[in-house]
């Protein structure tokens, strides 16, 4: 019996979900399995950074799901603290490097992953690599920005951007006693949200005492004589900080496969079919925070940066590579995040994105809540509903209220998977009872409120 190699680079979602998927398909005689990860975790939760920074998740080790000790005992060859700088499609074979000696060494594949990740927009800014400037993409990250609260005297707080990350990461410093500066280019926070449902989230951030300056880019880092970060500067003011993290969002981490000249998309992510295999190459997948998916909605390829899907296609590239079957179909783009009290969600497509697709579409906006208005501790929310003009398809969804409020997103995410409209989900049978949700859930309100758009517009 011959044995097969897969090589996996990245020891994260993706790679290890794929390598961990490839080992229970196939043991050890059938399929060896070498992964390669340049940091010091393996299978860790970025996403939960923010919330251990914030103090809600207490130690660092909770938020890694498996050890490297760990997938060893389960016949995976994890090198950590090892960098893969050259793939060699032609010849079957990768060039890492040992980041401890340095030394340098070719591995053969027959079968590969590459799950690279994303990495922090870290754009080239006088003063940026000023010492108090953080990003938070990985647990040494967080690591060095727990150890720069610690040390610093200061307790003033700039934060670089206010989408997910921005917002996540001005509560976790407001929770550590800082004041805090939330500072974007855009017209409101969160520019995954449509502007009007942003300015609610803007509305409730001055409310908790954080300062939100909006509209305004930031032009340079400025430091002190010692070296460390003092201010951040725009065109038109300066805001004093003594720690300052950045929360301009993340891109693909390709570099390593452009030089390889495997196929890029148009937001630089890895090009793949259903089945995650790289496109042109029958024995190379991709997957997680690097590859670009399909959009159900408006049916064009994007970047979509969560570990949800990242464990998703880890489960279908190592179901592949291990001589299975398995497919991913494309995302609706749900995502949820909260800063303080405040839940904020979305799916589907904006205003702005239905626009550049050319769709045509009505919307709705209501104000409900989360429970029976009679019960006690009912709390608002607001729901707004983008559908396709004359046919009523659901489009999109966003939603900004209190508890309660972020993860009625999902009924707004099933059914544009299953392509209904509007008034198809004024019949959904959702549960009710007054602890959980007025007879009218917030969301069939908005739905029936869009039915009547669209109803509307097919009557002019």
């Amino acid at each position: 019996m011959t044995t097969e190699r897969l090589v996996v680079v990245g020891g994260d979602a993706a790679g290890m979900s794929a390598a961990s998927q490839a080992r229970r398909m196939k043991g050890p005689d059938e399929l060896e399995i070498v992964a390669f990860e340049r940091g010091h975790f393996s299978s860790f939760s970025a996403c939960g950074i923010p919330y251990w920074v914030g103090g809600d998740v207490p130690e660092r080790d909770e938020l890694i799901a498996r050890s490297p000790q760990e997938h060893r005992a389960r016949g995976i060859d994890l090198r950590m603290r090892t960098e893969v700088t050259e793939i060699d499609t032609a010849g079957g074979r990768v060039r890492a490097r040992d980041l401890e000696t340095g030394e340098e060494a070719w591995t053969g594949y027959d079968k590969l992953v590459v799950a690279t990740g994303a990495r922090p927009v870290r754009p080239p800014l006088p003063g940026i690599d000023a010492a108090g400037v953080h990003g938070v993409q990985t647990l040494d990250d967080g690591q060095a920005l727990l150890d720069t609260l610690t040390r610093t005297e200061g307790r003033r707080a700039v934060v670089v951007g206010a989408g997910y990350i921005g917002v996540e990461m001005a509560e976790a410093l407001l929770k550590r006693g800082y004041e805090v500066t939330v500072v974007t280019r855009g017209r409101q926070p969160m520019a995954t949200l449509d502007p009007d449902m942003g300015a609610l989230v803007h509305r409730a951030m001055d409310g908790l005492g954080i300062t939100t300056v909006t509209g305004s880019a930031v032009t340079k880092i400025l430091a002190g004589e010692d070296g460390r970060v003092r201010a951040v500067a725009t065109d038109d003011a300066e805001y004093p900080a003594d720690v300052v993290v950045l929360g301009i969002g993340v891109e693909p981490e390709t570099a390593l496969a452009r030089a390889a000249g495997l196929p890029l998309g148009r937001y630089g992510g890895l090009l793949t079919d259903l089945s995650m295999r790289v496109r042109g190459h029958e024995n190379i997948w991709a997957g997680g925070d690097c590859v670009e998916v399909l959009d159900l909605v408006s049916g064009r390829e994007r970047h979509v940066a969560l570990g949800t899907h990242a464990n998703k296609h880890g489960q279908i590239i190592g179901a592949n590579a291990g001589g299975g079957y398995g497919t991913f179909p494309g995302v609706v783009g749900t995502a949820v995040s909260k800063v303080c009290e405040l839940e904020i969600a979305r799916t589907g497509l904006r205003e702005k994105d239905a626009r550049e697709v050319g769709l045509q579409y009505v919307t709705s906006t209501i104000e409900s809540t989360s429970r029976a208005g009679y019960y006690p501790d009912a709390a608002p929310m607001t729901v707004k509903m983008l559908a396709e003009r004359r046919t009523g398809r659901l489009l999109g969804v966003q939603i900004v209220g209190r508890e309660g409020a972020a993860k009625r997103v999902d009924i707004a995410a099933v059914a544009l998977t299953a392509g209904m409209t509007v008034e198809q989900m004024t019949a959904l049978d959702l549960g009710y009872a007054p602890p959980f949700s007025p007879v009218w859930d917030p969301v069939l309100v908005a739905a029936r409120k869009a039915t009547a758009a669209v109803r509307a517009e097919g009557r002019t």
